[in-house]
């Protein structure tokens, strides 16, 4: 076996170094005070465990602070060993091996072992779960400290998927634990080994989390954290300015505007690595309207996106034609189709429809529904007829993973990685999101996966993401850019630490002013 590189090593020894550094100085200082953050949508219990995580980021806001993965991204990177001090890879790229973190706990002082990690493992039904588990031949043991997983074949997105939001699978829970509970008795009352612990929670309105001070980075500074949700913008943006509420998710246009007016309060906003879109789920149907090219295309040539992102995001998305962000590894810049109205009834009339059609219903991502509402207007003006249809979010992710959904989906997904995870989850035939598949597409994602030189690996993905685009399987809009409000109270929110991510993260980095 040997490292996966100098530079590895050197970040795990600083990384923990620092991490020691930090934790005897906090323990100077015993935690205090509490901050509480507002959610734009509703509390699923499900998100309290890390076997269940979508392909998104939502459930990682809840993540980062009651549980810990092997690796995960941080603010020292994308791949941040965490639970796991290091890790190697062998020769020929078929085994990697993890070492424990001497002194890894969970909340209820057992120590994190190499068995927890295989158990994590085994019982993750999360997103890309079966790619994951399909390109695994074996999780071995070694000793309570190291643990190894042997591949089929060489794959070189496996740390991609294991140790980024791209996936849950990475994310580790007592065994001991949750066997003697159960799995509906572990969602009721979580154990993990983040920097907080779980107090208690009504579900769908209210988690309450305690500092944990056996935390191995470093013991927060905040004593308690309180998630509420409170679905309505107007009132987030109220509970905010009462002082009510610490920080508050997902400010739109003239509330956001209003929030950066108040003086003590401030606007946080960060281009993400959510990209919305309109998924056109019914086009693998030959019998439905969007089956046409043209068809889809139209659709998208009726937004104007610019006017979109002002009124809703004060300008803060980056338009785009492509389901992968920019910033991701591997992703090309895609323009997106320009706003021609007149161009798209064209379309509209060489596809048969010169007076339109009726377009069923259009589901969007809670809670963007002002910004569906905004795109079902445009595609009236062509002629497109659609109905927005509205569902919580724990539901519309649900359903949309569980292909339930019809008409046109306005989606998005923040979930980290690269171009190929973005790929998988959206347009390969095991993707949670895809509801129909072209068989170039899944042949070339099939070669890039199995491809183990970066140019050409980096050319077949860029080649899938052109024909995703000259197809129009998708109508890509922005990449999200996510505003937030914070409190006069606060000192470090933590929106900014870790690149590209649109929640807190990491909270044990979380601060409160001095009184």
């Amino acid at each position: 076996m040997r490292l996966l590189a100098r530079s590895t090593i050197a970040a795990a020894l600083l990384f923990s170094t620092w991490a020691f550094g930090a934790h005897v100085g906090a323990a100077e200082a015993a935690p205090e005070g509490q901050m509480v953050w507002a959610f734009h949508v509703t509390l699923a219990p499900r998100w309290l465990d890390p076997a269940e995580t979508e392909s998104v980021a939502t459930p990682f806001k809840i993540l980062y602070a009651l549980h810990d993965a092997l690796v995960k991204p941080m603010p020292a990177g994308l791949n941040t060993p965490c639970l796991a001090e290091s890790w190697s890879v062998s020769p020929d790229g078929t085994s990697y091996e993890f070492a424990l973190r001497q002194g890894a706990k969970f909340h209820n002082g057992d120590p994190v072992t190499a068995e927890d990690v295989k158990f994590s493992f085994e019982r993750y039904r999360g997103g890309a779960a079966k790619l994951l588990k399909d390109k695994v031949k074996e999780l071995q043991v070694v000793d309570a400290r190291r643990v190894r997983f042997l591949l089929k074949e060489p794959w070189p997105d496996f740390m991609t998927f294991y140790g980024t939001t791209a996936a849950g699978a990475g994310w580790i829970v007592p065994k001991k634990y949750v066997e003697s509970v159960g799995e509906e008795g572990f969602k009721k009352a979580p154990i993990g080994a983040g920097p907080y612990r779980f107090v208690s929670f009504t579900p769908g309105v209210e988690l309450v989390l305690e500092a944990f001070d056996g935390y191995w980075r470093k013991a927060p500074s905040v004593k308690r954290l309180v998630f509420r949700s409170v679905p309505d913008e107007t009132t987030r943006a109220a509970a905010l300015k009462r002082g009510e509420v610490d920080v508050a998710y997902f400010l739109t246009g003239p509330v956001a505007e209003e929030v950066r007016r108040t003086p003590g309060l401030k606007l946080v906003a960060t281009r993400t690595n959510g990209v919305f879109f309109l998924d056109f789920i019914e086009q693998w149907d030959p019998k439905s309207p969007w089956y046409d090219q043209r068809v889809r295309l139209a659709a998208s040539l009726a937004i104007d996106r610019k006017t979109v992102n002002e009124a809703e995001q004060l300008g803060f998305a980056g338009i785009t034609g492509n389901i992968v962000p920019r910033a991701m590894e591997f992703a090309i810049p895609i323009d997106p189709h320009p706003y021609d109205p007149k161009r798209a009834k064209q379309l509209l009339t060489e596809a048969g429809y010169p007076s339109g059609f009726d377009g069923g219903e259009l589901t969007p991502q809670p809670p963007y529904y002002s910004m569906a509402e905004a795109v079902s207007n445009y595609l009236g003006v062509i002629g497109i007829r659609t109905r927005v249809r509205t569902l919580e979010r724990a539901a519309f992710l649900s359903s949309w993973g569980e292909k339930k959904l019809r008409g046109v989906v306005l989606g998005g997904t923040g979930a980290g990685g690269n171009a190929a995870t973005r790929i998988e989850l959206l347009a390969t035939r095991g993707g949670r999101y895809a509801y129909g598949v072209l068989p170039e597409v899944e042949d070339l994602f099939q070669q890039q996966a199995r491809e183990l030189d970066r140019k050409k690996r980096e050319a077949l993905l860029h080649q899938i993401q052109r024909i995703l685009h000259d197809r129009v399987v998708f109508a890509p809009i922005w990449e999200n850019g996510f505003i937030r409000g914070v409190g006069p109270k606060v000192d470090e929110p933590a929106l900014t630490l870790i690149p590209y991510y649109p929640y807190s993260a990491p909270y044990e980095d979380v601060r409160l002013k001095p009184r």
